[in-house]
């Protein structure tokens, strides 16, 4: 089975240069369970392919406010999410214009391949989730639900 989509967007952690008495334990276990939680794996019936996406809130919001499958159609998602690689892999390629915290991996998406309706309606609706929770826009269109 191949891997077309291997997303890795880390938790940026920001503390402040104040100085504090106690000493205190910061618990990995719980940001290792989070992870877990959100690491989405998608792989087709009708295809060898998958995608894997590790995003932190991520599998909450497919499931509470993204479209439900059927809502758009595949040729829809797939003239999207041509778009949206397209200028994410720019992105990736000039990290010192973008942020490269955001933009980590390059994607490998072929618009001549059939990936499957399911691959393409994940995709497409993490292009979603991440133009709106980063404030980013990979296309000519604002992101909307």
């Amino acid at each position: 089975m191949r891997t077309i989509i291997p997303f890795l967007l880390c938790t940026i952690l920001l503390a402040s240069c104040k100085s504090y008495d106690n000493t205190q334990v910061i618990d990995n276990e719980m940001d290792e369970s989070l992870v877990q939680s959100d690491t989405v794996s998608i792989s087709s019936d009708e295809s060898d392919y998958q995608i894997i996406i590790i995003e932190p809130g991520f599998n909450a919001w497919l499931a509470s406010t993204a479209r439900p499958e059927g809502y758009y159609s595949q040729s829809y998602m797939e003239a999207r999410n041509q778009i949206y690689v397209q200028n994410w892999n720019l992105r990736v390629m000039q990290p010192q214009q973008f942020d490269p915290n955001l933009y980590e991996l390059r994607i490998d998406y072929d618009s001549r391949t059939d990936y499957g309706y399911e691959v393409n309606y994940k995709l497409y609706n993490y292009f979603i989730y991440f133009q709106l929770r980063y404030n980013q826009r990979l296309g000519p269109f604002v992101p909307r639900i």
